[in-house]
């Protein structure tokens, strides 16, 4: 069973969470990459919600339909810090031919897999559901009379799903007066239900919150050599150089580089499944992959963010296949841990060899806060109010969101978008996968988490 609540002004906001959130997934905001986005009507749509709860927000175009929407909740402590709240409006692509339901239609059927009524849509768990639940929280204490201690900064952006260039990014460079006073944020990465299953078969309700992030390092690869003909090909053949450093980058074992923050998700989770830990068990590969095992289904919220990482994506060389090309390239997506971005540099410098140059096509550092915070406390308090037997553990994740960009404001960012998902539904797989759901009492429950935590 769902965890439930009895507070009649959440509950309306619950019920208004689902209107605002399908009707952001019906405004296709789908950011096709390389600067090619609409974000417009999703941000209108959101700036008239906050309109109604007497709020002045500012739509701002980084170019023309690339739209982002800020506002100011004023608190009553003028000399508290800001909180600052940040959700993407942009969504990857979805072909409607593998969709059950068309992508955009936010249609509301039950969850083949639950049988519990469900929200679908492309956005309607990355990230549409915390846009929504956050505008109706705010929404819900225009209507109560409601002011929450001190000022928070909304922020609904554009372009998360590429470089940011035109959401994040081009708010901190251009605007950043408008997080005047932020000292921390919560956004995407952490807040929903995973059923951990550790290796004696007990299961417990994890909720992860991001506290730190990888950073991103997406390369190009170059290798020179001799255009000549494929009948007396040259000796220096840039297609052979770089296919070979190409399988030397897939092959590399990274060595591992625990950072505090997965340290201490390693003793939350351990605590929680009631897996001993011996000294130097996250040390050594062999020390690690028998933790992990004693993990379970737990594991993967910590195995990818253990080590540096860089995986070939993409390759090209040549225009006929006669012609020995005189250059070919290649794309690489490192990701780096805090503290390991000077050994990633001298490991691609090693791996890529004599014959190969590497450069950065886009990078943004790793990112930490403190788990010991009062912020990181107010987190672990909301989510336990309402799921009291559960367990809050703090998490590296492996890939990245705006939370590199605002941190440069030197703001402490939480991966915080809580929603409570029932057990043998695939959360994870439905982050840019096809029949994108969620259950209505996860933007319930999402709301609840959200008014307790905002208003402490």
């Amino acid at each position: 069973m769902a965890p439930t609540s009895s507070a009649t002004d959440t509950a309306r906001a619950g019920e208004d969470a689902v209107v605002l959130t399908r009707g952001l997934i019906r405004r296709d905001s789908t950011n096709r990459g390389g600067g090619e986005g609409d974000e417009r009507a999703a941000a209108e749509y959101a700036a008239e919600a906050l309109t109604d709860a007497g709020l002045a927000p500012v739509v701002l175009e980084s170019k023309p339909r690339r739209a982002n929407v800020v506002a100011r909740v004023p608190g009553t402590d003028p000399d508290a810090p800001a909180l600052l709240v940040h959700g993407h409006l942009d969504v990857v692509p979805a072909d409607a031919a593998d969709w059950t339901v068309p992508p955009f239609s936010g249609e509301i059927a039950d969850c083949p897999v639950t049988g519990l009524p469900a929200l679908w849509g492309r956005g309607a768990v990355d990230m549409k559901n915390t846009v929504g639940m956050v505008t109706a929280v705010v929404r819900e204490w225009a209507r109560a009379g409601v002011r929450p201690r001190r000022d928070i900064v909304l922020a609904f952006v554009a372009d998360e799903e590429d470089s940011s260039e035109h959401g994040a990014e081009f708010l901190v460079r251009r605007h950043a007066d408008l997080f005047e006073g932020c000292t921390e944020a919560v956004g995407e990465g952490g807040g929903e239900t995973v059923y951990a299953r550790g290796a004696d078969g007990r299961t417990v309700r994890l909720y992860p919150v991001g506290a730190a992030e990888r950073g991103s390092a997406w390369l190009t690869l170059r290798a020179a050599g001799t255009a000549g003909h494929g009948s007396r090909p040259p000796r220096d053949n840039a297609v052979a150089s770089l296919a070979e450093a190409v399988v030397r980058i897939a092959g590399h074992r990274w060595p591992l580089h625990p950072t505090p923050v997965v340290r201490a998700a390693l003793d939350g989770i351990a605590a929680a499944l009631g897996v001993e830990r011996t000294p130097g068990d996250a040390d050594t590969d062999e020390a690690v992959e028998a933790l992990l095992a004693r993990l379970g289904t737990a594991a993967p919220l910590v195995s990818p963010a253990l080590r540096n990482s860089a995986a070939p994506t993409m390759l090209s060389a040549g225009y006929k296949v006669n012609v020995v090309p005189g250059e070919a390239t290649a794309g690489v997506d490192g990701r780096v841990l805090p503290g390991a971005a000077a050994d990633f540099e001298r490991t691609m410098d090693a791996l890529t060899g004599d014959r190969v140059s590497w450069e950065y096509a886009h990078s943004s550092p790793p990112v930490s806060a403190p788990v010991d915070s009062p912020a990181f406390a107010a987190l672990r308090a909301a989510l336990l109010e309402q799921d009291p037997g559960a367990h809050v553990v703090p998490v590296c994740l492996s890939g990245g969101t705006d939370a590199k960009v605002f941190a440069r404001l030197g703001i402490d960012c939480y991966g915080f978008s809580p929603s409570w998902q029932p057990e043998g539904l695939d959360y994870t797989g439905l982050l840019h996968g096809v029949d994108e759901r969620v259950p209505l009492e996860g933007l319930r429950f999402g709301v609840r988490a959200l008014d307790r935590f905002l208003r402490a």
